[in-house]
């Protein structure tokens, strides 16, 4: 039961397909850009925050638990781009509902969901760089450069199918993450509303296809210290950890297991129960 200050799902839908989506698709470029930068950059913070948080973790608390709090710090991420303000690709994968209300047309759609990619594929680069230039990495005797090359590697090495499947279970989390905080209309309302789902899907070993525009690329420029890579273990392992293995090997496949978790899943599905029979002239 929601509260009197709290929105159903039926209203969410309705504001997603009536004023959210068309907002988002019809905004000035440069606008969406800045904003598509500054959600890769916040969702790159959440990712190094666990890779600090959990680079010893495991063998004092266990495995399990090293999981749970990664999930946990890594939901700082979507807290800034929802409460903070940005445009992340993941959660935009909901314009689905607005294309399927005829608000906004396929054109647009995909469109915009290309021009937020390369933005977030931006503000993540940026972070990369900052974060290797600091030197952070070097904490723990380079505990934390070998656990982000580790996760790099670990990333790259997975099957297509593994891949996609794990994309699939991230963002039907990610936007139901989306959705709840849409519910509320308060800020701690909308923070446990993304702390739930954001620590589950992470906890999990789901993949997340602008985490890993930060966690990959990381471990490609680890790749190049000699003593990051025998702190990790890795000497002649490293074989697909690759700016092709990158992409191949774990970007493309979970971006299409993303696209089928957002705008299938959760999109989708959700439009046929609340949304469906509102549909006007495409913008």
């Amino acid at each position: 039961m929601t509260g009197v200050d709290d929105k159903t799902p039926a209203m969410v839908g309705e504001s997603l397909i009536e004023k959210i989506g068309i907002k988002k698709v019809t905004a000035p470029w440069w606008q969406s850009f800045i904003l598509g930068i500054l959600a890769g950059v916040y969702i790159g913070f959440g990712a190094e925050l666990a890779t600090m948080i959990t680079h010893d973790m495991a063998k004092y608390l266990g495995v399990g638990f090293a999981k749970f709090m990664g999930g946990s710090v890594f939901s700082v991420g979507l807290m800034l781009v929802v409460i903070a303000g940005a445009e992340l690709f993941t959660g935009n994968n909901l314009l689905s509902m607005c294309a399927l209300g005829k608000r906004i047309s396929l054109k647009g759609m995909i469109g915009s969901w290309g021009w937020i990619y390369l933005a977030n594929f931006v503000g993540s680069m940026i972070l990369v760089w900052i974060m290797f230039g600091s030197g952070l990495w070097k904490v723990g005797g380079l505990g934390v450069g070998a656990k982000a090359l580790s996760i790099a590697n670990a990333k790259v090495n997975l099957s297509w199918t593994e891949a996609f499947c794990r994309g699939i279970g991230c963002n039907w989390l990610v936007c139901l993450a989306v959705w709840m905080a849409l519910c509320s209309r308060n800020v701690i309302g909308k923070i446990f509303a993304i702390y739930f789902p954001i620590m589950a899907f992470v906890a999990s070993g789901f993949e997340h296809s602008i985490a890993n525009m930060y966690f990959i690329p990381m471990g490609l420029y680890l790749k190049a210290k000699p003593a990051v890579v025998a702190a990790a273990n890795l000497t002649g392992k490293l074989d697909n950890l690759t700016w092709g293995g990158f992409w191949l090997n774990n970007e493309i496949p979970v971006t299409l297991g993303n696209l089928v978790g957002g705008a299938f899943f959760v999109g989708l599905l959700y439009w046929l129960v609340y949304c469906k029979g509102n549909g006007k002239k495409a913008r």
